[in-house]
């Protein structure tokens, strides 16, 4: 019994969660990131890297948090580099990426609007975690980003949702879940394997042409499961699993996000293809 207590808590956590959580949607704008080290507005993109890089968080993630690691990697490298608050619900200040995935895109195309015009570049190259690798889909095929983003490199995305260990299996059990998830924090109901959001999104096809896609997973996730639903099926894909590059990695779904090495020097690659270096155990010191 012990045991099936443990696996619980996660799904109870997920319920409180919505239940703490009132008042609609935020609206659909692009918000302003804290003052940071990076989300220089001044900053113009060398002709070694020709694109600002966006960085979107995932689910309870915010702008500077969830970038305390891969924005000053990717400045030291010569890159532009930009960050974004999105999905914040009225009452909710300390966690974002929570609001509906539909609106949480048209922030960030008003975000990479923002950022194209100030640094002058024709196309962005976005970096997600979680939510934050798949949400940038829906801006890429029904919101025109397509033509406005070179590359998307999703780190643990929830590219065909999450089981979450199992545990969303049993929300018919606990009547009103559903519907509780939904109304309060739909992104978490809009991330279930099967929610009408990813049917939409990934029908006809995981990518639209002219992106760059590549998706970082680490088989230790618990959180978007089973890992291997991080992937993506189509032209122009590389699906990378970081254990296949560094079997001593045990980044498990947020610290794949927050610290790993391998997964920051496998981001550069992906960011700059015609200079990548192979991905070792040894990047971590890169």
């Amino acid at each position: 019994m012990l045991p099936f207590k443990r696996l619980l808590r996660p799904l109870a956590a997920l319920l409180l969660t919505a239940a703490a959580v009132t008042g609609p949607a935020t609206a659909a704008h692009a918000a302003d990131a804290p003052s940071t080290g990076w989300n220089d507005y001044s900053c113009k993109p060398s002709a070694a890297h020709p694109r600002p890089v966006v960085l979107v968080h995932g689910t309870f993630g915010n702008s500077l948090d969830n970038w305390l690691g891969l924005a000053p990697y990717l400045e030291h490298r010569g890159y532009c580099v930009y960050s974004l608050d999105y999905g914040q619900l009225p009452g909710v200040p300390l966690f974002n990426g929570l609001g509906s995935i539909d609106r949480s895109a048209q922030q960030l195309k008003e975000f990479v609007d923002r950022v194209l015009t100030a640094t002058g570049a024709p196309e962005a190259d976005l970096v997600g975690h979680s939510q934050g690798g798949m949400m940038p889909r829906y801006y890429l095929k029904f919101l025109g980003g397509a033509d406005k983003v070179n590359a998307l490199v999703g780190i643990a995305p929830s590219n065909h949702g999450t089981t979450l260990s199992g545990l969303t299996h049993l929300l018919p059990f606990f009547p009103g879940a559903e519907d509780l998830l939904n109304a309060a924090t739909p992104a978490l109901a809009q991330q279930v394997v099967g929610s009408d959001l990813l049917t939409k999104l990934n029908a006809g096809g995981d990518t639209v042409p002219g992106v760059h896609y590549t998706v970082l997973a680490t088989q230790y996730d618990e959180v978007v499961t089973p890992y291997r639903s991080q992937f993506l099926t189509g032209p122009d894909v590389r699906n990378v699993l970081l254990q296949d590059l560094c079997p001593l990695d045990l980044s498990e779904h947020v610290f794949v996000g927050l610290t790993d090495r391998i997964a920051f020097h496998e981001v550069a690659n992906a960011l700059d293809p015609a200079h990548a270096t192979p991905t070792t155990c040894a990047s971590v010191i890169s």
